[in-house]
């Protein structure tokens, strides 16, 4: 039985227009993050084949491709309900979403300075990649992340709650090369419910980080 599964999308194809059509999300979603799921459980399928068999000598190879496809599918299922056709704007109090529009000043000094960072973040992957706003559970801050890939360039235990994903294949038929302005349109259609909502929870779990017994 497979251990990883496809998440259906929270809206439909048409539902992010005019930043991201319905062709991109439906490619998006039912090819490319498909693809992250399969491999992740046929990868799983692989190590433990290895482990019968005692065989271990592509044990590198399977274990870059777990942390690669297994990222890929938790970053893609966060990505989806990180957007809505309703959402972009300030994160305020007046709608509900008060402790993280504090936490992105506390952090970052302003909204604006958090913005900033995460689209340059964002905008200048080399390559493929995500920006990611993480919650960090030792300094109890928020950081934003340059993820190359999938998995790299990652701080170990940090708990993304917003993602942008700057792979060619999130804007390519849309934006052609101009993943700037792909990574400026997303402000559009931030779920800012939907981050408040991963900050709390984060914030809740932080004591599951055991540096020291």
């Amino acid at each position: 039985m497979a251990t990883y599964t496809l998440p259906e999308l929270p809206y439909d194809y048409a539902a992010l227009e005019p930043v991201i059509n319905p062709q991109i999300i439906e490619l998006h979603h039912d090819k490319h993050h498909a693809a992250y799921v399969k491999g992740a459980n046929d990868t799983l399928e692989q190590l433990a084949e290895a482990r019968d068999k005692e065989q271990w000598g592509s044990i590198n190879g399977l274990e870059k491709n777990l942390a690669f496809h297994l990222s890929g599918h938790i970053l893609h299922s966060i990505y989806w309900h990180n957007m809505t056709g309703d959402g972009g704007g300030e994160p305020l109090a007046a709608d509900g979403v008060g402790d993280l529009a504090d936490a992105l000043k506390e952090s970052f000094g302003s909204f604006a300075g958090f913005k900033a960072q995460m689209t340059k973040a964002a905008a200048t992957t080399q390559g493929s990649g995500w920006g990611v706003l993480a919650y960090e559970p030792v300094s109890g801050r928020l950081i934003v992340e340059q993820v190359y890939d999938h998995q790299g360039n990652v701080g170990q235990g940090s708990t993304p709650i917003l993602v942008f994903d700057a792979w060619e294949h999130a804007f390519y038929l849309q934006y052609k090369n101009q993943k700037v302005d792909f990574i400026e349109a997303m402000w559009r259609v931030v779920n800012w419910q939907d981050v408040a909502k991963r900050y709390a929870a984060a914030k809740e779990r932080a004591y599951n980080l055991l540096l020291a017994p």
